[in-house]
């Protein structure tokens, strides 16, 4: 049996910040919780305790834990201020469960209900429970959103925080504001946060013409130190990657050119979406999610790739196609307008436009996994041929990744820049 394994995020929606992370295990193919108790919390610990860094990070992390996983104690090898043990109707009817999580609670940690129904044996168990999980998805209809109102409003009448799952679309994450939740989580949250700025002003501006020219087969190093020059954000943010602690360097860096020299041009590449994040800018919480899904995209889809025959484009090139497939949710225009001013290949502008050929099924596969949608996860991998008992460890290797890149080059080295800070963010 396979295994699959991702994160969604969790937001408040009355602020820009995501709160934390829910770590969702199979359950649609060959559902792991369907199967034996045992075999499920054999093959969960196992997985949790092998990717403990990359799973519980900085943030809380919300973790579904089965009957076996709760006797065995698992929850107590994680650290009880940054984990959500979460709970379902199989955990609440089994007759010892009230002892344990009393126990749990006694010592501190913190519970949510998921998929939470009007129900005598969900209502037994709030008492014990800080967060009530509503699944959001099939309720558009009038009734169905006058229902999830009404128990949002009863649960916070219980003084609880209500999050709302499978939050995938604009129209749902409108829903959950709507019915008045706390929390959304889902695929979309990371978009809804971003911060779309009008298509010209995009277009024209020094980020942009950066972005044009690393993205050509053969890009021109004078070229690329003119943009940079003249704008004094990007010169700020590229002397700070560079002299920050993932580079390591042991003389300061001070200039553009011998900036570049040192991280080459085709880090840059990688990582030209850094160069419009200012980590002192209000929008730092929204910012970063997007750069970060953008980043494990690209790795990921890097990662696989490599098991495709015949793939059209090369890995730096599916590298960039990850990362682009944000661009949408940055500017101000329909993704087939801002392609068209990129120089990248033809089957990467069909891959993200319209999810066509194989390239296009690769695509599908990376938003597939990032929505738990297990069965077209399996379809797809298996049609390009992709080892599916991989990708959850090449996922959390992927997010470890990002996450160390990430920590390495907003730390900054002992010395900082003399390049003052703009506050204009070219995004």
């Amino acid at each position: 049996m396979d295994k699959y394994v991702t994160r969604q995020p969790i937001k408040a929606l009355k602020e820009d910040r995501i709160i934390g992370y829910e770590v969702l295990f199979q359950k649609d193919y060959d559902s792991l919780y369907s199967s034996s108790d045992v075999a499920a919390a054999d093959t969960i610990a196992g997985f949790l305790m092998q990717n403990t860094e990359s799973i519980f990070h900085d943030k809380l992390t919300f973790v579904t834990f089965t009957p076996s996983l709760l006797f065995r104690n698992t929850p107590k090898i994680f650290d009880k201020d940054k984990m959500v043990i979460q709970i379902e109707d199989h955990v609440m009817i089994h007759p010892l469960s009230p002892t344990i999580i009393r126990k749990y609670r006694a010592e501190g940690y913190v519970f949510a209900i998921n998929d939470f129904q009007f129900s005598p044996k969900y209502f037994s168990m709030l008492d014990y429970v800080t967060y009530i999980k509503i699944d959001i998805r099939n309720k558009q209809d009038g009734k169905e959103r006058s229902s999830l109102k009404n128990l949002i409003n009863t649960m916070k009448g219980f003084d609880k925080k209500c999050i709302v799952t499978g939050v995938s679309s604009m129209a749902d994450y409108e829903l959950a504001i709507e019915v008045g939740a706390d929390y959304a989580e889902g695929s979309y949250v990371a978009e809804a946060m971003a911060g779309k700025v009008n298509r010209m002003e995009f277009l024209e501006g020094n980020f942009f013409q950066l972005v044009v020219e690393v993205s050509k087969d053969e890009p021109d190093i004078e070229k690329i130190e003119e943009i940079i020059n003249r704008d004094a954000a990007l010169s700020y943010a590229l002397l700070k990657i560079v002299n920050s602690a993932y580079f390591a360097l042991r003389r300061r860096v001070s200039s553009i050119r011998q900036a570049l020299v040192t991280m080459g041009i085709s880090q840059l590449k990688q990582w030209v979406y850094l160069l419009s994040f200012n980590n002192d800018i209000d929008n730092e919480e929204s910012l970063e999610a997007m750069m970060k899904l953008s980043f494990l995209r690209a790795n990921f889809a890097m990662a696989i790739s490599d098991h495709i025959k015949d793939l059209p484009i090369i890995r730096s090139e599916v590298y960039m196609m990850g990362m682009f497939s944000t661009l949408q949710y940055m500017i101000n225009a329909p993704l087939e307008e801002i392609l068209e001013e990129v120089p990248v290949a033809q089957e990467i502008k069909d891959a993200l436009i319209r999810k066509e050929g194989v390239c296009g099924e690769l695509y599908e596969l990376i938003l597939s996994y990032e929505d738990a949608e297990w069965k077209k996860v399996k379809q797809l991998s298996d049609k390009l041929e992709i080892p599916s008992g991989q990708l959850a460890q090449t996922y959390m290797d992927c997010v470890e990744a990002v996450n160390e890149i990430w920590n390495g080059l907003t730390v900054s080295a002992d010395q900082e820049t003399d390049i003052p800070v703009s506050k204009k963010t070219h995004t």
